[in-house]
């Protein structure tokens, strides 16, 4: 068998097959959704992005018989490691085709990278951090997946497992149908009702037209409200700002609603338009017409990802989140949405695991965040 050889990209060539590698791998899967190109160039640090104003990224192609097989990104998050007082790489990015020794050999890489950094363990995939795209899909390859959530060939755990990464922790991903979410208010109705007298909430829409005010307060919430969540790093303000820029044509006002106590943020509901169609059918281009093509006649999409529910800490287990859903609800039966996914949410989240399940969501998919604690 021919040798694999794993090289670090460092030429422009280089650069252009390592972002045009997932086409290749996943040409002929249906389900497979591409990534937004400009945005992948930004991610993998090939343009600037603000998350590697904190961190270290080097990229891998595997060759074998001049033929690209695979890639790789081994990434020093510095934020996580001062955060949590440990040296950990991430990798992301990864894509192979189904043979083990490619897979070792890129796995190799990155391990090999990280030592000469006196880094001893592995943590993915992430792409490149939480905050932004993670997890390997373990179960679900039956449907596309929603906007924004990962989506790989079912090999990919083999050959992972396989060279000794073991679970860090599990993701999910329930979907529910409007008809289970309209029926949420019935059956939280005491706790709901509860929690908005209580309080005395007041929800809004968010202000377009305030958006960077709007953007701060969000940023506020999402990092007080995911302090202790297990691997959170919390989001700095350069970068929201930047998710934000990118997201603010994607947005639609009544579907991201604000709770406010006292005049205060107290919490917030994202849901974003499952896009993803769209997205595969201008294969990742946004330029030049790619943009009017996804934005045109958006009351057409009628699927939505409730990419988070946050409340600050001091109104967490009050009912809060609960109220921001029940206030979505009209907007979303507006809207016409007929399918939700609430995504992801991590297995160690029992709160909103028992929550979802209460009402009706069923579990669709399970995202995998893998460890190697034994790297040396």
């Amino acid at each position: 068998m021919s040798q694999t050889v794993v090289i670090p990209v460092a030429t422009r060539r280089q650069r252009k097959q390592f972002l045009e590698l997932p086409w290749e791998i996943n040409r002929n899967d249906p389900n497979w959704i591409p990534p937004l190109r400009r945005n992948q160039e930004e991610l993998v640090g090939y343009r600037r992005h603000p998350f590697y104003d904190d961190a270290e990224i080097q990229t891998f192609l595997a060759m074998r018989d001049g033929q690209l097989c695979g890639r790789i990104a081994a990434i020093v998050n510095h934020k996580s490691n001062r955060q949590y007082e440990e040296k950990r790489g991430f990798f992301g990015f990864f894509e192979s085709i189904d043979d083990q020794q490619v897979a070792d050999g890129l796995f190799d890489a990155a391990k090999t990278w990280f030592a000469e950094r006196d880094i001893h363990n592995m943590r993915g995939p992430v792409n490149p951090s939480m905050n932004y795209t993670c997890g390997l899909l373990i179960d679900g390859f039956d449907t596309p997946p929603f906007l924004m959530m990962t989506y790989n060939p079912s090999y990919y755990g083999r050959l992972v497992e396989s060279y000794g990464f073991v679970k860090a922790q599990d993701l999910y991903a329930f979907w529910g149908h409007v008809d289970m979410l309209s029926s949420l208010d019935e059956k939280l109705a005491f706790m709901t009702d509860a929690a908005a007298e209580r309080f005395d909430v007041k929800l809004r829409p968010i202000d377009k037209s305030n958006f960077r005010a709007d953007l701060e307060r969000f940023l506020h919430i999402y990092n007080q409200s995911l302090g202790n969540s297990w691997g959170f790093v919390p989001l700095s303000a350069s970068e929201m700002r930047k998710i934000g820029s990118e997201m603010r044509h994607l947005i639609v006002s009544e579907l991201v609603i604000f709770a406010e106590v006292d005049g205060k943020p107290a919490g917030c509901v994202f849901g974003l338009l499952d896009y993803n169609p769209r997205i595969k059918a201008i294969d990742g281009r946004l330029f030049p017409f790619g943009l009017f093509k996804l934005l045109g006649n958006r009351r057409a999409l009628k699927r939505i990802r409730l990419i988070s529910t946050n409340v600050v800490p001091e109104f967490q287990r009050w009912g809060i989140g609960l109220v921001l859903l029940k206030g979505l609800v009209p907007k979303i039966m507006d809207w016409g949405i007929q399918e939700v996914e609430f995504s992801w949410v991590l297995e160690s989240n029992n709160l909103s695991r028992g929550s979802l399940k209460k009402g009706g969501a069923k579990v669709t998919k399970t995202y995998r965040i893998y460890d190697y604690p034994n790297a040396d």
